[in-house]
């Protein structure tokens, strides 16, 4: 049985995180940064461990507010289907202050506004651009306490230029659509060996 799951990823402008899908899904990274000014959307068949999921990967420009209703997710066309997918990849600049800032208060909204399902829809927060190390604002450590323990939400640093955690964030991303949806199979046994490259293709 093949699994479907919706994602959304957002994060403000210049982050990379439509460098990261593009990373995942081609293989490919471009210097050149082309900001998104409308969504868009990959459907990606993914294999890992065996199992085959079939990815709505929707990618969204930088929006002001998380749509408090449907009523207004469908009224603004950047923001169409938003509130519908089953987990969220929020993306930052680990050299950029203001981008934390921004996913801070994105999972904030989604959290008040999202009424149905929200205590069962992944939130995971990304941090992109490791190769840029040096030039990090916010420790590490810090990070990594506040949003797994305090924020409860996975949390991946990666980088969409050396293709570095990709693979491991679709990984994690998988697994918490699995424990969130389906509780009666263990996560670990179903996508046990999962990081392995030959147990993972894009098709």
């Amino acid at each position: 049985m093949v699994s479907t799951y919706r994602v959304a990823v957002l994060g403000a402008r210049g982050v990379g995180k439509s460098a990261i899908v593009r990373q995942f899904l081609y293989n490919e990274f471009s210097e050149v940064c082309v900001p998104t000014t409308a969504r868009r959307l990959y459907l990606p068949a993914v294999v890992m461990n065996g199992h085959v999921h079939d990815l709505q990967i929707l990618d969204f420009p930088p929006i002001s507010a998380f749509p408090v209703n449907t009523l207004q997710e469908w009224a603004d066309t950047c923001c169409r289907g938003l509130r519908s997918v089953h987990a969220y990849i929020l993306v930052y600049d680990i050299c950029c202050f203001d981008s934390f800032e921004y996913v801070k208060t994105i999972r904030q909204q989604i959290l008040e506004t999202r009424v149905i399902g929200t205590s069962e829809t992944p939130i995971i927060i990304v941090g992109n651009k490791r190769d840029l190390q040096r030039g990090r604002v916010i420790p590490r450590w810090n990070v990594s306490h506040l949003v797994r323990k305090t924020w409860k939400c996975g949390y991946v640093e990666c980088s969409a230029k050396y293709n570095w955690h990709i693979l491991l964030l679709f990984s994690e991303l998988l697994k918490s659509v699995g424990c969130a949806r389906c509780k009666h199979v263990h996560a670990a046994l179903r996508f046990q060996g999962a990081l392995r490259r030959n147990r993972c293709a894009v098709m």
